[in-house]
């Protein structure tokens, strides 16, 4: 939850007010002092290559219906990242995968339901067949000259890497 959409204290129920804390604005309770921290959203997303062509999937959910990405998701609570990235690539994929490394770790919010934190993992597929699903309407192998319009800044990063030969 964003630090403007905090009404009340979760520790006594007290309206809260919005005061400098630890260098910004933050939701403060001025009866029991309790101060609103938001936490970051962290998403895992995975490189997949087969014979030089890249998985990337086609998106169904706003933002940017309809451009490509690499398989991710949202890291839940308690979820072991690496897990989340295999966890969404069969999801969106019908792949199951095998992470082998993290590629990249990147930052910055895109849009206002997007992740803090993007964590790009190398992986291998394992079994599955290609099925796109969940969030995802089509999943298919590119080759780098022929890639269709990306929708995250995040994901051109990504593959900018994965290009740079940086495996």
């Amino acid at each position: 939850m964003s630090e403007d959409r905090v009404r009340f204290c979760t520790q006594c129920g007290a309206p809260v007010e919005m005061q400098e804390r630890f260098g910004r604005q933050r939701p403060v309770c001025p009866r029991c002092g309790w101060i609103y921290f938001a936490d970051p959203k962290v998403a895992a997303a995975v490189i997949v290559e087969q014979d030089g062509r890249l998985l990337l999937v086609r998106r169904t959910m706003k933002p940017h219906i309809g451009a490509w990405t690499l398989p991710a998701g949202f890291v839940d609570a308690g979820e072991d990242p690496a897990r989340a990235a295999e966890r969404e690539a069969l999801e969106e994929t019908g792949f199951q995968v095998r992470v082998t490394r993290l590629l990249d770790v990147i930052s910055g919010r895109e849009h206002p339901s997007g992740a803090d934190i993007v964590l790009v993992y190398l992986a291998e597929i394992t079994g599955g067949l290609l099925q796109p699903g969940d969030d995802a309407d089509q999943a298919e192998f590119f080759l780098p000259d022929s890639f269709p319009p990306l929708a995250f800044e995040a994901t051109r990063k990504a593959v900018e890497r994965w290009q740079a030969g940086e495996k």
